[in-house]
């Protein structure tokens, strides 16, 4: 499977479940959220700034997924509501067909773009890998079924301070990836 093909079978609708624990605070937190990925076309407007954003050339772009989720954590004092969305693109690294860059819309405008990093592994698996200046994100992301995937996360400040977390997620409906303009031209 390539990146493209894991965004592809990503596509959808997710109820997903999380179980998160904070070593140096000995807690533990639950939550739960729904999660809408909606597949991006390579020359799409989103796919294409965000890849000027990190001044890599478009066309090494090969799709994007524009992420949305709205879900809530048990122990904020909020009661733990949070929504948001970002876009996410792939950049395969030309010598290795399973590795590449993961470029990603940060939420904050002010902060300086941070490339993320991508493997998928022989078993299929996406190891996603982040590091900014004070902390190093690493998620993991694995289907068990074509409705059921699997979601690891580990987080790491430069503090010691650190969180590992578990994600169980299950379709609940699929959407179509977009057809490319060319493709949507040759039928017509």
């Amino acid at each position: 499977m390539d990146i493209k093909e894991f965004f592809e079978q990503s596509a959808g609708k997710w109820f997903s479940q999380r179980t998160g624990h904070h070593p140096a605070f000995k807690q533990a937190e639950s939550g739960q959220s729904n999660i809408t990925i909606e597949i991006l076309a390579a020359d799409a407007p989103e796919v294409v700034q965000l890849c000027q954003q990190y001044h890599i050339e478009p066309r090494l772009a090969v799709c994007g997924a524009r992420v949305t989720w709205d879900g809530t954590m048990e122990w904020y004092e909020d009661k733990g509501k949070r929504s948001g969305s970002t876009v996410l693109v792939p950049v395969p690294n030309p010598d290795k067909a399973n590795e590449g860059q993961l470029l990603r819309k940060m939420a904050d405008a002010q902060k300086a773009p941070v490339t993320g990093r991508y493997v998928i592994g022989n078993d299929d698996a996406l190891t996603m890998i982040t590091e900014y200046e004070t902390m190093y994100s690493e998620e993991r992301l694995w289907f068990a079924s074509p409705n059921f995937r699997l979601r690891t996360t580990i987080l790491k400040h430069s503090g010691g301070f650190s969180m590992a977390s578990l994600y169980s997620e299950i379709r609940m409906g699929v959407s179509q990836p977009p057809k490319k303009a060319e493709d949507a031209a040759a039928k017509a």
